[in-house]
């Protein structure tokens, strides 16, 4: 692989991870185009500078991001009154309120952290099969077609509850099959809890950074403990500093753009991309052009 090669995946991958057409089925395809063979860095490279794509959720969104609660003020005399075992309940509940944000993120991972622990063989092996990639590519696309009838019913109430952050969470789930998209997945499960579709897809922004950084984090933890993956690494930080800094830019591009559009016109025209896209790879699959990730 080449510098502009990782560039040109970097690129991929920043306008794909945040879009509901799934950047798995964009880098195959993308990597079939350029030629390049799936190598044990090139695999590495597509999971590491998912770490840039992250980074421009944090950057975009720091103020909300990082925004604490304020803890309610108790009157200290009502609290002298109490038992031990109240002023615990009353102590847990000013710190579940005063973190919220970061709790409800906690709670929407869970679900997809214990399938993925449980079943990570099951789901590599799915991701080396291309055929699968295009037939959640196709159907995701056709369903993306009406989402928007489905499931653009929202309520007034727009506030992030518990409730929504578990529901969103199983929905996460359903992406563990490669094809799917992790943004369409956790959107629609969103706008599923009557979000808007605004609301929906900032908090699946949000819901990206805890995931994808515990599962790039675990794919790098495992490449570091090896010494022969390490070395790799190490003779190609050029590549991966410049990956991620083009994934940053790009992300960063890519959902201002995906907000507005997705706001405006809904999720009909990434459902006929998709079914392109899932229609290309299949083409490549037929043609008998070797492809994998």
């Amino acid at each position: 692989m080449t510098l502009l090669e990782a560039i040109i995946i970097a690129v991929v991958e920043g306008l794909t991870e945040f879009l509901p057409v799934s950047s798995t089925g964009h880098m195959i395809i993308t990597q079939a185009v350029l030629g390049i063979e799936s190598t044990p860095f090139v695999k590495a490279f597509t999971i590491i500078i998912q770490f840039g794509a992250i980074l421009s959720v944090v950057v975009l969104y720091w103020k909300r991001f990082f925004r604490l609660n304020p803890t309610p003020v108790i009157d200290q005399k009502v609290v002298a009154g109490m038992s031990l075992l109240q002023k615990g309940w009353i102590w847990l509940q000013r710190f579940l309120h005063h973190y919220d944000f970061y709790w409800k993120l906690f709670i929407a991972v869970i679900p997809a952290g214990i399938i993925g622990l449980l079943l990570g063989d099951q789901i590599d092996a799915m991701l080396e099969n291309v055929l699968v990639v295009a037939v959640m590519l196709l159907a995701g696309g056709i369903f993306m077609l009406f989402v928007d009838q489905w499931f653009n019913k929202p309520s007034q109430d727009q506030s992030m509850s518990w409730k929504r952050s578990v529901k969103i969470g199983f929905f996460q789930c359903i992406a563990m099959i490669p094809g799917v998209s992790r943004s369409m997945a956790t959107i629609v499960g969103g706008m599923g809890t009557k979000l808007n579709r605004k609301n929906a897809a900032e908090f699946s922004f949000f819901l990206a950074v805890p995931t994808m950084a515990a599962a790039a984090g675990y794919k790098l933890y495992q490449l570091l403990k090896d010494p022969v993956s390490a070395n790799m690494l190490k003779d190609n930080l050029l590549f991966l500093f410049v990956g991620n800094m083009v994934a940053f830019i790009v992300a960063i591009l890519a959902i201002r753009f995906f907000i507005d559009f997705l706001t405006k016109y809904g999720f009909k025209a990434f459902g006929v991309y998709r079914i392109i896209i899932g229609g290309i790879l299949l083409l490549l699959i037929v043609s008998g052009v070797n492809l994998s990730m």
